[in-house]
């Protein structure tokens, strides 16, 4: 594949070629530089010395204003082989990324590297699978069968896993502030076990180690992405980014997953065996663990912590707001359920807005399947099969052509206009307003993962009438510490 930089105004003869839609298509703009030193160059500008949206808009910026650009992408040198992709920074030509018929995303899933098979128990999971691979019909089916089973769970074990995370706060605040963080990671771990498979929670059949564990086999795959974790920069740049790390150092861990998740889903196990998927079951195993810690419990692990982050920030006016809807919705003593926070329209508004600030993954990758032409909002532009495509999320949900004050935490955004604009909240690898299938790429836990937001927010504000809390901005979740919890006043 061969590095082309073009600007954005064109020459005349790309100016002679339109798209189907009459824009001019052009050689996409930006360069690869120089190997090796290039890629490590950026992977410093990207975690380090830009942080990764200014990483973006200062080339933008260099390519004037031109939002399909050539770029690296980290980690680069030693762990990938081929930092080269083509970037897509807007809303239109990110929507490229979602159509399957157009992009391969076999192995895709971490962009520029694929971690070792022996984390999965030797397989390929669900989500390194392209929507044509014959396995990805028949796992996501069962995926998908699972998800639609269990979501009547999702209300009462959230409760309880809501109450002991709130419960530990209310106790905590008597000797200071009080990081949701941390209770989160524990309690969620916990909630997300039982609301997919029932039995007992990772923390009574493995003990308070359970989290632990799962971190842990979370970060050996992901830490070529992860950031500001270790002090100085140089040296976790030296730990983190420059070689993988050996499955080895999570064998035992992940055995003990796998054996806790082979017990707590043999239930489900057995109702796939009676139903033949056509998957083995030690396969369908791996892959549980791989949806329940990866997808779903590293999903919430991020999301829920951005969406207190934006409800401190709004402060007790929309706190007010929230509160009279929910307890409006739900009479004193009876139970909030998925169908009650469905009839909750801001409530609803507020934790699509969050997903459409932060989405919980911010990239997506994919090959392209034969030559394109990508149109963003001003221009087409030419990529060649084979090539690697990228989009950066944040930019495409957070476009100022599709949204107005695109930036900002606007809490009624959806409030009573949800059609075309929810189109555009894509933070499942589909838009919000579509349904995950067989033969998509839309996460199958969708509607679970918007169900736990909407309700943590009504649980919240049912129980509290306020809270604050400081917010400091990291990589991958704020980290958010509780100062003040304000009880609901008495009725």
């Amino acid at each position: 594949m061969t590095s082309k930089v073009a600007n954005s105004s064109g020459s005349d003869n790309e100016d002679a070629k339109l798209s189907p839609s009459g824009l001019p298509v052009r050689e996409v703009p930006g360069g690869y530089g120089v190997p090796f030193l290039s890629p490590l160059r950026d992977r410093l500008d990207y975690y380090y010395f830009q942080g990764a949206e200014e990483y973006f808009r200062s080339r933008i910026a260099r390519n004037g204003g031109a939002t399909v650009l050539r770029v690296n992408m980290p980690p680069g040198p030693f762990i990938t082989a081929d930092s080269r992709v083509v970037a897509f920074l807007d809303a239109r030509s990110f929507s490229v990324l979602l159509d399957d018929a157009k992009v391969d995303k076999t192995d895709t899933l971490d962009g520029t590297f694929m971690p070792s098979l022996a984390l999965f128990g030797g397989y390929r999971p669900l989500a390194f699978l392209d929507a044509a691979d014959p396995r990805h019909a028949a796992l996501k089916r069962v995926m998908i069968s699972l998800a639609a089973a269990r979501m009547h769970h999702v209300a009462p074990v959230f409760r309880i896993a809501f109450g002991a995370v709130f419960d530990a706060a209310d106790a905590g605040l008597g000797d200071g502030p009080v990081q949701f963080n941390k209770l989160n990671e524990h309690h969620m771990f916990d909630f997300t076990c039982s609301a997919l498979f029932g039995g007992t929670p990772p923390s009574k059949a493995m003990g308070d180690g359970a989290v632990t564990k799962a971190i842990k086999w979370l970060g050996v795959q992901l830490h070529p992405l992860a950031s500001k974790i270790i002090k100085p920069w140089l040296l976790e740049d030296l730990l983190l980014h420059t070689f993988r790390l050996p499955p080895l150092l999570v064998r035992r861990d992940y055995a003990d997953l796998t054996a806790y998740f082979a017990e707590a889903a043999a239930g489900f196990l057995n109702d796939a065996d009676k139903a033949q998927s056509g998957i083995s079951r030690d396969e369908l195993l791996h892959n549980l663990v791989f949806t329940a810690i990866f997808n779903a419990y590293g999903g919430f692990k991020i999301f829920l912590p951005h969406v207190i982050k934006w409800l401190a920030r709004a402060g007790p006016a929309l706190h007010a707001r929230l509160a009279s809807e929910v307890r409006a919705a739900v009479p004193n003593g009876s139970d909030i359920t998925v169908s009650a926070v469905d009839k909750m329209p801001l409530v609803k508004s507020v934790v699509w807005e969050a997903l459409r600030m932060n989405p919980p993954v911010e990239f997506q990758y994919g090959r392209a399947r034969q030559d394109l032409v990508v149109e963003s909002h001003d221009a087409a532009y030419q990529v060649r099969k084979g090539e690697m495509l990228f989009g950066y999320q944040p930019l495409a949900t957070r476009d100022e052509r599709v949204f107005k004050q695109a930036g900002e935490f606007v809490p009624d955004r959806f409030v009573g206009g949800e059609g075309r604009l929810l189109g555009n909240v894509i933070w499942s690898n589909g838009p919000e307003n579509s349904e995950p299938a067989e033969e998509n790429k839309q996460c199958p836990g969708k509607d679970m993962v918007v169900a736990v937001g909407r309700l943590m927010v009504a649980e919240l504000f049912r129980r509290y009438d306020t809270f604050t809390a400081d917010v400091k901005e990291m990589p991958l979740e704020p980290v958010v510490t509780f100062t003040s919890l304000t009880s609901a006043k008495a009725e």
